[in-house]
């Protein structure tokens, strides 16, 4: 079998991020509009505190406007929740983000309840989801998202494949299985308890791996010529102590087998920020009631 495609998800961000930032600058001069997204962390969990930093830094660099809010880890329910409202109500802002996870004694569910729905380009209020369910158009999850857009970038056209999703969750699962449902894909959505997982995989055309296990899928669990998205982003030990990330699923066999293959790190990951930097350009679209800037909601055809 001939070498599969490695999809490169540094370069499909650079090439959306490259569209965003057209579509600002078209914003800007038509209707002297600046995008602007407020990210929110609570506490001091060093790896928050990376990703939060590099959401800003591509907002700026795509010409938008970033507020950053960095509350002290004991910050109350109350406190966080009149941060949100301040923010709902400032104009300045079209897109709200409060970085997962959040201190314990936080209620997660009531912090993203509370953000208003045309603000929250995370896409996680209720109404975000309810409105993907009904297949209307929405902000939807970022990394969903992104997984959508480079399986469309490789195999165009998606109506009609069989798609397996491994994993349920909230934040990747389940959004991305009900986005494969709009594109008319038939969908499959495994799970811990599912029977014969590796026998479910190999009816796939395209698997999507969002489960949190190292490695768990392998080469022979993949028909020959599938695509595979591994959501999967696990540390594991090193020798020279740094961090270093393996997907869930085993990339060595797996890309003996597939046909096109997402690479951790370096494949799903970098498409997230840049499809929060879309939804952030859509949002304040959509609440000035802008529809002559061309938001990339796909990947821009390579040069």
């Amino acid at each position: 079998m001939t070498s599969p495609i490695i999809i490169d998800g540094k370069e499909a961000s650079a090439r959306l991020k490259d569209g965003i930032a057209k579509a600002v600058a078209d914003l800007k001069k038509r209707h002297g509009i600046t995008p602007g997204l407020a990210t929110v962390l609570v506490g001091d969990d060093p790896a928050s505190h990376v990703y939060v930093a590099s959401k800003q830094k591509t907002a700026v660099e795509l010409g938008m406007a970033s507020f950053q809010h960095d509350l002290k880890a004991e910050t109350t329910q109350d406190e966080l929740l009149a941060l949100i409202e301040k923010l709902n109500a400032d104009p300045s802002v079209n897109g709200i983000l409060v970085q997962m996870p959040l201190p314990k004694h936080l209620d997660q569910v009531r912090v993203i309840t509370a953000i208003d729905p045309a603000k929250d380009v995370d896409g996680l209020h209720p109404e975000s989801v309810g409105r993907l369910v009904a297949g209307a158009d929405t902000l939807a999850s970022c990394t969903p998202l992104g997984c959508i857009m480079l399986l469309k970038d490789v195999l165009g056209d998606l109506a009609g494949k069989n798609a397996v999703v491994i994993g349920r969750s909230i934040l990747v699962g389940k959004p991305v299985a009900l986005l494969l449902l709009n594109e008319n894909c038939t969908v499959t959505v495994a799970h811990s308890r599912t029977k014969d997982l590796a026998a479910v995989c190999r009816t796939a055309d395209i698997i999507v791996a969002a489960v949190g296990k190292l490695e768990m899928v392998r080469g022979d669990w993949i028909k020959p010529g599938a695509t595979v998205i591994d959501v999967g982003i696990n540390p594991i030990p090193s020798p020279d102590g740094k961090r270093r990330l393996r997907g869930d699923v085993n990339f060595a066999e797996a890309s003996a087998v597939a046909g096109a293959i997402t690479p951790v790190p370096g494949g799903v990951g970098p498409m997230t920020i840049a499809c929060l930097m879309v939804n952030t350009l859509k949002a304040a679209c959509n609440q000035r009631g802008i529809s002559d800037v061309a938001i990339p909601l796909s990947l821009p055809k390579k040069a």
